[in-house]
This record gives structure tokens, C-alpha cells and sequence, in this order.
């Protein structure tokens, strides 16, 4: 019988959790050595429609689901995705998979949830490195001395986020909707820009979009002949305000500039993998850029590199994982702390770090991209080559099977099934039985 292997994640929402969740759902079912549930949790206020019952995948995924939270037995392995300082133990044998950090620094809750799993999983080395470096002072709450340290204490390995390599790749055709929408930018040619734009200041926000907007139009401002920006971006939702919040940004941006400005393309909403994929390929858009502050992992960088095109990021964080240095264009830049208002105080840290692009060498760079495209072209195309068998879901299917096969004790063999319901640990003379809870998890 196989052992009973149950997976909590957002794996119906439209989020970053939500896909590498479901990502992980499918390479689990495809390695037919579990008997697979999924508990399925919502993630902040993220739509949880990302499932279609009439694809077939999604089917799969679906069926897996819980309808309730009850299980024939304890199961022999809880798979959690989540921030670690969610992690809740409830099998035998828990394994922990975060979406890494952004900084040089998390917080002292993310350790010690870390450590309350049996193996933890990183889609980086970055995310590894700065987890397993990072040590706090343990004080006493009434000698305020040092009594030790904190640090974690358990295995940590890294698994990549494999690219769909069935949805993301050179394309040529395109969706009449999508090709005379693009018809409308009489440009030929486009930087761009997939993220969000998030909470900060000018320079301050973690994907600095603001920075990388003022950047361009410095760079293209009385230019002959300019290129524009297009931006795929929103902040927290898609809604209308949202869209208007990102319009006003880019205007506050715009005025700080003068000269003959080149033109910035805005585009907003909720797009599906395969419109992802015809804006990659789209023969007016010629090279992908972002100034990211960090990476845990970058997962719409690996897709943008499978359409053969540029990519212009920092040289810094989980991206260069896949963002090879001779085939992609590694920006310079400088390491400073995190302001304030860049982080929710949920997740900022006193002392933390982050990487800012050199803005003057991006501007060289964005110039030298346009007037020799040919010579980052053929990198391009040398680097999605690459990229496409090392790092697609079925080599990320093969990785996590080596990792499991590594670390998953052997259980003992179940003779037969039986409807039980396990009791939680209770007080003394407490005799009631009580269903196992699966963990909930909160807002982020």
C-alpha cells in the first residue's frame, strides 16, 4: 500500500505559491509512489479559480483535493508550501517548501519554522545560502545575556521551479485578439517588463519599477529613433483602483523627466500562461528587463528566457541560478539595506540587505541592446537551449524524486486500510476522539 502523502499549499490560487504548488502536485502524481492528497488553503486575497475542471491536469490535481479534513490514518508524509514560519508538522515525516527570501536576511520566526520540519526545500542556492548562514542570538528574557544561538538545524536542499516547457517556447502564430492589440504600438521594438509593482518609494519597492521607468526614459528621452517599455504589471490585485494607482505612478515618473519622452505601454490584468507566452514571443518585443532588488527564485524570468529573447536583470539573488553570466546580461550594482518602506513589517528585518542595480551601466546596457542586437540575440537563443532541458518540469520532476528518495525514511508496510480516525494529543482522562486538523494558514 502506498504511504499517505498529503501536500497544503494554495493550490488553486492565482499566485506564485499557487503555481509552484500546483507544479509540485503534478510531479508527485507523476511519480505514482504516493497515495496523494491535497489540502488546498487560500493565499491573502488571491483568486482561487486557477483550476479548470475541463483541462485534464487540472482534473488530476482536482481530484486530489479534500473534500474535509479527515484521513484513514496518520499520514507517513506532510508536504507544506508555504513561508516557513506557517509550518505546521503533521505526519511521520514533514517536509517544508518555501519560495525562498529577497534579502540577506529573514526573520528569526522563518528559522524556527525550518526547524520544526523534517527536510526543508529552496527553489535556489541563494535562498539555501542566506537560510543555513544566518544565526541569531538567543537572550534571556531576564538577563538579557546571550544563552546560545539560533540557527537551522535541519537539512535544506534545493529544487529548482521547473518551466512548462509544453506552454513556454518559441512561438511564431498568434491569437488575432493578441497580434492587433500589439498592431496598435507602431514601435518595433519593445523592452519587456513582467512584476509587480509593489509598496515602496521611488527606487524602494522590491521589483524597483519605478526605478527601471525613470531609468528608460532617461536613457530614450530626445532619441531620434526610441523604443518603448512595455509593462505587464499590477500592485496587490487587478482591480480598477489598482490600475489607476499604476497609471498615476508612471505619470508622477514622467513629469520628473524632460525632453521628448519615449512612449510606455501599460498592460494590466490577469493573463493566462499561454497569453504569457504570445507576449514573450511577440516579434515587437525584443528583450526582457527588470532591476529586482532579489529573487527567491524568479520563475517569470526562466519562462521570459524559453522565447529566445534578451534578458537584462541584476546580478544578484536566485535568478542566476538559470541566468547564465555569458549568455544573459548580468547588471553591477551595489548591496543596501531595506528601507522601511519596501517591506511590510511582517517580513523587514533590522540589518537586512538587498541588491541595487547600477542605473548609469543599465542605461549603457539598454543602448547597446538596441544598437547590437544581434550579438544578444544569438546568446538568447544559446541560453533557452539550455535552459529547456535543465530546467523544465520534468527535470524538476526527476530532481524532486532524487531528493525525496534521499531523505524519506522507509515506513512500515500498512496491511490494510482502516477508517480511523487519530486522536489529537489531549489531556489525561480526555477520551473523546477528535479528527486530524489539517494546518490553517494565515493572511499574508
Amino acid at each position: 500500500m502506498k504511504p499517505i502523502l498529503v501536500v497544503s499549499g494554495p493550490v488553486a490560487t492565482r499566485s506564485g505559491y499557487g503555481s509552484h504548488t500546483r507544479d509540485l502536485v503534478r510531479s508527485l502524481i507523476n511519480m505514482d509512489k504516493f497515495d496523494i492528497h491535497v489540502n488546498s488553503l487560500p493565499w491573502g486575497s488571491c483568486p482561487m479559480n486557477a483550476l479548470n475542471p475541463n483541462d485534464e491536469d487540472d482534473k488530476l490535481i482536482i481530484s486530489k483535493i479534500m473534500k474535509d479534513g479527515n484521513l484513514p490514518r496518520q499520514p507517513e508524509i506532510h508536504i507544506q508550501v508555504s513561508v516557513p514560519n506557517e509550518f505546521t508538522p503533521m505526519a511521520k515525516y514533514n517536509i517544508g517548501i518555501t519560495a525562498g527570501i529577497e534579502t540577506t536576511t529573514p526573520k528569526p520566526e522563518w528559522i524556527e519554522g525550518l526547524n520544526k520540519m523534517n527536510l526543508n526545500i529552496v527553489p535556489s542556492k541563494f535562498s539555501k545560502h542566506v537560510l543555513i548562514n544566518t544565526v541569531f542570538d538567543k537572550m534571556d528574557e531576564q538577563t538579557k545575556k546571550k544563552v546560545g544561538e539560533v540557527r537551522v538545524n535541519k537539512p535544506i536542499e534545493v529544487l529548482f521551479e521547473g518551466a512548462d516547457t509544453n506552454i513556454f517556447k518559441k512561438i511564431t502564430k498568434f491569437s488575432d485578439e493578441f497580434d492587433n492589440e500589439m498592431k496598435k504600438i507602431p514601435e518595433k521594438f519593445l523592452f519587456l517588463y513582467t512584476g509587480h509593482w509593489l509598496q515602496g518609494k521611488l527606487g524602494e519597492d522590491r521589483k524597483d519599477t519605478g526605478m527601471l521607468v525613470k531609468t528608460f526614459l532617461e536613457t530614450f528621452k530626445n532619441k531620434p529613433k526610441q523604443p518603448a517599455l512595455l509593462m505587464k504589471t499590477s500592485g496587490a490585485t487587478f482591480s480598477v483602483m489598482d490600475r489607476n494607482e499604476i497609471m498615476k505612478k508612471i505619470e508622477d515618473i514622467k513629469v520628473t523627466v524632460s525632453g521628448n519622452l519615449p512612449n510606455i505601454y501599460f498592460l494590466h490584468g490577469d493573463l493566462t500562461d499561454d497569453e504569457m507566452n504570445e507576449m514573450y514571443n511577440h516579434s515587437k518585443v525584443k528583450a526582457h528587463i527588470t532591476l529586482t532588488h532579489g529573487e527567491g527564485f524568479g520563475r517569470p524570468l526562466l519562462e521570459a528566457t524559453l522565447s529566445e529573447k534578451p534578458v537584462i536583470a541584476p546580478n544578484w539573488s536566485g535568478h542566476v541560478d538559470f541566468l547564465n553570466k555569458n549568455l544573459s546580461v548580468l547588471l553591477p550594482g551595489t548591496m543596501v539595506s531595506v528601507p522601511k518602506s519596501g517591506l511590510s513589517k511582517d517580513y523587514r528585518v533590522d540589518g537586512a540587505k538587498w541588491f541595487t542595480a547600477n542605473y548609469q551601466y543599465t542605461s549603457k546596457v539598454m543602448l547597446d541592446v538596441v544598437k547590437n542586437y544581434r550579438k544578444y540575440s544569438l546568446n538568447a537563443k544559446k541560453l533557452a537551449m539550455g535552459n529547456r532541458g535543465k530546467f523544465s518540469l520534468k527535470a524538476m520532476t526527476k530532481l524532486f524524486g532524487d531528493i525525496l528518495q534521499k531523505h524519506l525514511p522507509k515506513f512500515e508496510e500498512v496491511a490494510q486500510q482502516v477508517d480511523l480516525k487519530l486522536p489529537k494529543l489531549k489531556k489525561v482522562g480526555d477520551t473523546k476522539p477528535k479528527k486530524i486538523q489539517l494546518p490553517k494558514l494565515k493572511k499574508v
